[in-house]
């Protein structure tokens, strides 16, 4: 996005002011209720009319006989917040025009909830359809209109699993077609996607029969035959008919990842019928076709959740950061052809591991929290083995409510959520192991790996990324995860009414950080050794304690030194904790080498190797077996929205938002992110030691705590051209405001 049609998008429709209706009203998450598929393809058939459909349709379904509704409040006004709501459900779009709702009319409720408010009328029916609208006061006086009704409909079996959407096929067409010499076209699409082929060909023989090649990566303006690891090529032998015809090339399954491991509960995830296979390709040929091809004769058919580009955007003075997010966000789309986080192509196997990082990633860039909330949900019962990403539930679980507000996953499984902070493994001296006899079938059927034989710590992936970290029986990074699970299981307990339970937790939670700073934490150095009888200080071990809070303040600039020292000594699922910690610990200058740098351990290094998707590893040398199509390498694109920018919610369901831009000497950015309450909009320019000016709009029934650097001891703050003191924290200055477009000024 371009800054002009940025700015001309954030200050549009200033001026007059009226009551607006609610808008994207959403049923258990969804938006798109109404929404019905035809073998993957969008339809315009209204659920009403569903019964009339002869071929195989998916709808979107709701699975829980009380689902939350939610709604986005409209409003010019600003400092706008929702006093009173109304929600009326039937059983027909033409009683709510006629103000009656056979199943529920919550009448005038007091209340500032638009996000998560349960569904509390007549018992909802399994597959049935039914409609609701909803409006809303607020706090300048202005009732609403009622919004557009929404129609969803009921699944067969009310089993309360998260609802989602079915997948969907986009014809796609090349970006370019060459043809080297006659009866050779080699066509290049842009970017990488999962998807088919089909191609519309002409032929006066019968005994015409075309070669058709499909990869990943190119060599010499072909395509690679040969690229190595699990880049993916392919060849399919095409006979044609006499005449002029439509021609799908069938994509053959591979046995890697379409057989299930019976040594893995958490075997390969499988494409549904009405999809078929898919391949990750960008690059095509059709050999001994003489016949010109043009771009309406060639079309990918790409599989993927549905995915709305516009939801998220970025744009910056750095030609390197833009195009790392611009990887990072076509890396959430194009990978999420299954419906659920996979590790790639290799395997497609949900792992923890790489739902730590798209999870975030996927917040920044579309609002689909369903897709993630599953993801976590599908691994409670089909976990991998590493201890840490056991834990990594936790946070996953506690990220979805901070962000989608909605608690029915907490909810549903509490008690498995619960077992993952892995307090069965704990040991007198506070902290847990895998190492002392404690994995134990019990244990084992508590976390829901009965049977497993390998439970162990994995600290980063490949072995090899680990900065030579020394594994002993109490390990620094499976006890700060230990510490951060315990943490969040309170927040998560006092969110679900456990009030005992979170002062439990809580306490447990300070024990651990307690025993860490005494047992783990060289004063003298300030680093944290790899663990109890170690004197070994790595990479890890030092930024996931800066990450989660457990380093003492007085020790953060000596771990903040030794942080830098050791580069970018991980991986690049590692990378994540790492940018976590340098931007928790008010490193912006290292946050931003590290996110702009074009060394080859880098995420600019994806791109100079040829993929348009994230990858698995820094470069091919350092995984021989790596994907070209990898979520877990694309924490850059969290790590410019929640840490570059700033923008993450302090209270459930972005209720209060907190924008914190931490530019470093990063010239000029802004962004759109999208949250459950309305896009938040962020926009900075910036004269190092002059001047920050910072254009927010943030959404109505929200209220935003605004961090802005402070770059001398002396400074003037105006906030829409009045001055303001705010209150010191640090290097920065907090100032607190209302919904509606803002300007900050620091001098």
């Amino acid at each position: 996005m371009s800054r002009t049609l940025f700015f001309l998008f954030l200050f549009a429709g200033a001026g007059l002011c009226f009551a607006q209706s609610p808008s994207r009203l959403t049923t258990d998450l969804l938006e798109h209720t109404d929404r019905i598929f035809l073998d993957g393809y969008p339809t315009g058939l209204s659920l009403a009319e569903r019964e009339t459909v002869v071929e195989r349709y998916q709808p979107t379904e709701i699975r829980t006989p009380k689902p939350y509704l939610g709604w986005v409040v409209n409003s010019d006004r600003p400092n706008t917040l929702q006093t009173a709501y109304r929600i009326r459900v039937a059983s027909s779009p033409e009683l709510l025009t006629g103000e009656e709702a056979d199943l529920w009319d919550s009448g005038r409720t007091e209340s500032d909830q638009s996000v998560a408010v349960p569904y509390a009328g007549k018992p909802l029916q399994p597959s049935t359809v039914y409609y609701w609208t909803v409006k809303t006061w607020d706090n300048h006086g202005v009732e609403s209109p009622d919004a557009s009704a929404k129609a969803f409909m009921t699944a067969a079996l009310l089993d309360g699993e998260t609802a989602r959407y079915p997948l969907q096929l986009v014809d796609e067409h090349p970006a370019h077609i060459r043809q080297p010499h006659a009866g050779l076209s080699v066509i290049d699409f842009g970017k990488a996607t999962f998807g088919k082929l089909r191609l519309n060909l002409s032929s006066d023989k019968t005994t015409d029969t075309v070669l058709i090649r499909l990869g990943e990566h190119a060599r010499d303006g072909r395509v690679d035959r040969t690229p190595g690891g699990s880049i993916r090529y392919a060849e399919y032998r095409l006979p044609l008919m006499k005449g002029a015809h439509s021609y799908n090339v069938k994509i053959r399954p591979d046995q890697r990842n379409t057989n299930r491991h019976v040594d893995n509960s958490a075997g390969a995830i499988l494409m549904p019928d009405y999809i078929g296979e898919v391949l990750p390709f960008r690059y095509c040929e059709i050999e001994n076709y003489d016949a010109p091809l043009h771009a309406v004769d060639i079309t990918r058919q790409t599989a993927r959740y549905p995915f709305d580009d516009g939801a998220g955007a970025f744009h910056s003075s750095d030609s390197v950061l833009n195009q790392v997010w611009e990887l990072c966000k076509h890396s959430v789309m194009a990978t999420s052809f299954l419906g659920i986080f996979v590790d790639g192509d290799r395997e497609r196997i949900p792992y923890e591991g790489d739902i730590i990082i798209g999870q975030l990633t996927r917040y920044a860039v579309d609002l689909a929290y369903e897709f993630t909330r599953f993801s976590n949900e599908y691994l409670i019962e089909h976990p991998t083995w590493p201890t840490e990403w056991h834990l990594q539930l936790v946070l996953l679980a506690w990220a979805d409510y901070l962000y989608s507000g909605n608690p029915a996953s907490l909810q549903r499984h509490y008690d498995d959520y619960r077992a993952k902070t892995l307090s069965m493994l704990k040991d007198a001296n506070g902290l847990i192991s895998t190492r002392t006899g404690k994995v134990t079938p019990d244990f084992l059927k508590s976390v829901h790996r009965e049977g497993a034989n390998n439970f162990v710590d994995i600290v980063d992936w490949p072995g090899t990324e680990r900065d030579d970290y020394v594994f002993t029986d109490y390990n620094t990074v499976v006890n700060a995860y230990h510490y951060e699970a315990l943490r969040l299981m309170s927040e998560i307990a006092g969110a679900v009414g456990k009030t005992e339970e979170q002062s439990q937790l809580a306490n447990e939670a300070l024990r651990v950080k307690t025993q860490m700073n005494r047992l783990l934490l060289n004063t003298k150095t300030g680093s944290y050794t790899d663990g109890i009888g170690t004197a070994h200080s790595s990479l890890h071990a030092n930024i996931y304690p800066l990450a989660f809070g457990i380093t003492p303040d007085k020790y953060r600039a000596k771990a903040l030194q030794f942080i830098r020292s050791r580069g970018m000594a991980c991986s690049v699922y590692g990378a994540q904790a790492l940018l976590d910690a340098v931007y928790n610990g008010h490193d912006a200058a290292y946050g931003l080498q590290l996110l702009a740098s074009t060394d080859e351990r880098s995420w600019y290094n994806m791109i100079r190797a040829g993929s348009t998707m994230s990858l698995e590893a820094w470069d091919d040398k350092y995984k021989s077996n790596q994907d070209w199509n990898h979520i877990w390498g694309a924490a850059a694109g969290n790590l410019i929205s929640r840490k570059l920018m700033g923008i993450e919610p302090i209270e459930p369901g972005f209720r209060k938002i907190r924008i914190k831009p931490q530019p470093a000497t990063l010239r000029q950015a802004d962004i759109k992110a999208p949250s459950v309450r309305g896009d938040i909009l962020v926009s900075f320019d910036n004269l190092p030691g002059e001047k920050f000016t910072l254009e927010i709009e943030i959404p109505a029934n929200t209220t935003a705590e605004v961090w802005l650097p402070r770059q001398s001891e002396k400074y003037r703050l105006t906030v829409d051209e009045v001055s303001r003191k705010g209150t010191v924290n640090g290097d920065f200055v907090i100032v607190e405001t209302g919904s509606g477009k803002h300007v900050f000024v620091m001098q």
